[in-house]
């Protein structure tokens, strides 16, 4: 069986740059054709993230991306999903007529709409497509405490 990295963190900070990245993204303007893109600016993968009443999944469609290049970091408020796509070769003589697939590094940082149990992850990677499934923690449930005498 093969297994996809997962691993716990408690830093995902790095705010700052993050947030001067995503401005960037925000207001720069988009290319005529994709092929004049910055190659090293990396890709934004859609993902999706639904909320049970126990758990929270989240599916990337990252297609193109192998299992090994790829990466999941996790802690109680936050998934940081990463890795690269490379850009397949076009043979000896071949010119784009049409690009609009990109490649290159991508990373994502979603935040989790409630804590979840970084031992209780379950993750699958199949026809492109990330899933991963977190139990939720339950923060606000009663214990009855046994009274001791003394």
């Amino acid at each position: 069986m093969n297994y996809i990295k997962i691993r716990l963190d408690d830093d995902f900070d790095r705010i700052g740059a993050r947030i001067e990245r995503t401005l960037e993204d925000i207001f720069r303007p988009l290319p005529v054709n994709p092929m004049f893109a910055c190659r090293n600016c990396g890709w934004n993968p859609p993902m999706d993230m639904v909320e049970t009443d126990d758990e929270i999944v989240i599916v990337a469609e990252i297609a193109g991306v192998e299992k090994e290049g790829l990466e999941v970091r996790i802690n109680s408020k936050a998934v940081r999903i990463f890795g690269r796509r490379r850009e397949a070769p076009k043979g000896p003589n071949g010119k784009y007529r049409l690009a609009e697939i990109q490649y290159g590094s991508f990373e994502r940082v979603l935040y989790l709409p409630c804590p979840v149990d970084t031992e209780n992850i379950v993750s699958a990677y199949r026809n492109g497509m990330l899933k991963l499934t977190m139990t939720k923690l339950r923060l606000h449930r009663t214990h009855k405490i046994p009274i001791m005498d003394g």
